[in-house]
């Protein structure tokens, strides 16, 4: 007989659509033949196979009215998070075990803590970052809150009945600092990030172009590629087409490369440059203060377009283009950017920001590069694309980082999660 399968929560105290890993999560364990909740908020639609999947069910979290002063709004949304995920928690079928996302921990490791104690459920918490260092970003190390968000990590991190962690360093530093066992799981990218056909390149470019038409050409075809009774060829003069992807927060400057995309403008003629196309996915509170200093520059040779593009989308952007870049630096310096991984999904040689742990998924000079600077962004944006497409020294690193990336691509999301994560579940 087979054994019976256990219901699992999932608690993401933030935007469900924006939570790639915790809803491959969903996905993995529905496969399997579990039921699964998942408990955040609805901002974004979630992606297209939990909508579909009939094991996965979403519960939305109830928006936090504000508060005039800064301090009393926290306190308030604190103990409002705090009851509405509770009674959530108590609305939704029993589970026998608990994910939940860190960051935040406030309040949603001390709340799925207690509810896991009342109903008898196995914890478990999969660090992606740490809190009291996102926090110490906005406020400072020696904050108050933040030295209470770092006591709350620790109390609920040593108390969780299992872990999961993001990186080696993350595990050690976990060990170290609190005594917290974390097992790494890396994040992998699922199927759909892929390579595409050419055909398929050119059907997406047309698509996209009703909504940006800046990526269509006089001709009816588009800047990048051209169809000719049923052949797609790439056109010789195309641009190139640069993609980033990033949360207008402090942890990804943008300054650095809006400040390299300047420079390119400037270098235009001297580097035999191609136009450049730039797509910048995204939300976050200073996307629009960029998107007017662009625009107030006029660039004739740069362009740059900002799209909330859907799931479905997103990949084949990113598989569509001839660079990635990251500007990821981490606030722990233990996390890893998702996005990289979804370059290197779809096989694209990326230009990532240096921190501490970078090295554990992008190495320079093997698989990409890596800048600490502006002007280091800057000479790789301009070597990269320096007599494109016909810059054959240039096609030699390609070829070598998109050998590197496909044995990458050979273990995705779904063999790592069976062969890591899915015993801590049954």
């Amino acid at each position: 007989m087979s054994r019976e399968k256990n219901n699992v929560c999932i608690v993401v105290l933030g935007d469900i659509g924006r939570s790639p890993r915790m809803q491959y999560h969903a996905l993995s364990l529905g496969e399997k033949g579990h039921k699964v909740d998942i408990v955040g908020y609805g901002e974004t639609e979630p992606m297209g196979p939990i909508k579909a999947s009939p094991s996965v069910f979403y519960h939305y979290m109830c928006p936090v009215p504000q508060v005039p002063l800064k301090l009393l709004n926290y306190a308030f949304k604190t103990v409002f998070q705090a009851l509405n995920l509770l009674f959530l928690l108590c609305t939704i079928r029993r589970p026998q075990v608990l994910l939940v996302q860190n960051p935040p921990a406030i309040p949603s490791l001390g709340v799925c803590w207690l509810f896991c104690r009342i109903v008898r459920a196995k914890l478990i918490i999969d660090w992606h970052n740490y809190a009291h260092t996102i926090m110490a970003l906005n406020l400072s190390k020696g904050h108050k809150l933040v030295k209470i968000t770092e006591k709350v990590e620790a109390f609920f991190g040593i108390r969780a009945d299992a872990c999961f962690c993001v990186t080696k360093a993350m595990k050690k530093d976990l060990w170290d600092r609190w005594n917290v066992q974390a097992t790494v799981l890396y994040d992998k990218p699922p199927e759909i990030f892929r390579k595409i056909s050419l055909k398929e390149k050119h059907d997406f470019l047309m698509k996209l172009g009703e909504k940006y038409p800046e990526i269509l050409s006089n001709d009816g075809s588009t800047r990048f590629t051209v169809s000719k009774q049923g052949e797609v060829a790439l056109k010789p003069d195309r641009p190139g087409l640069l993609v980033s992807s990033t949360s207008w927060t402090e942890d990804e400057d943008f300054s650095i490369l809006f400040s390299a995309l300047q420079n390119y403008e400037d270098h235009y003629t001297s580097h035999k440059l191609p136009d450049l196309i730039c797509f910048i996915t995204g939300k976050g509170h200073s996307k629009q203060f960029y998107c007017d200093k662009i625009k107030n520059q006029q660039w004739q040779h740069v362009t740059v377009i900002t799209p909330w593009l859907e799931p479905s989308e997103y990949p084949k952007i990113i598989a569509s283009a001839d660079l990635g870049v990251s500007l990821h630096t981490s606030s722990s310096g233990l996390d890893l950017p998702m996005k990289v991984v979804d370059m290197f999904g779809c096989c694209l040689p990326v230009l990532a920001h240096d921190f501490k742990c970078l090295n554990e998924l992008a190495v320079h000079g093997e698989n990409s590069y890596s800048f600490s600077t502006a002007e280091e962004l800057s000479e790789q944006l301009l070597s990269w694309f320096r007599q494109f497409p016909n810059n054959q020294e240039q096609k030699l690193i390609e070829s070598k980082f998109k050998k590197e990336l496909e044995t990458f691509q050979t273990l995705r999301w779904k063999e790592n999660w069976d062969q890591v994560a899915y015993s801590a579940f049954e």
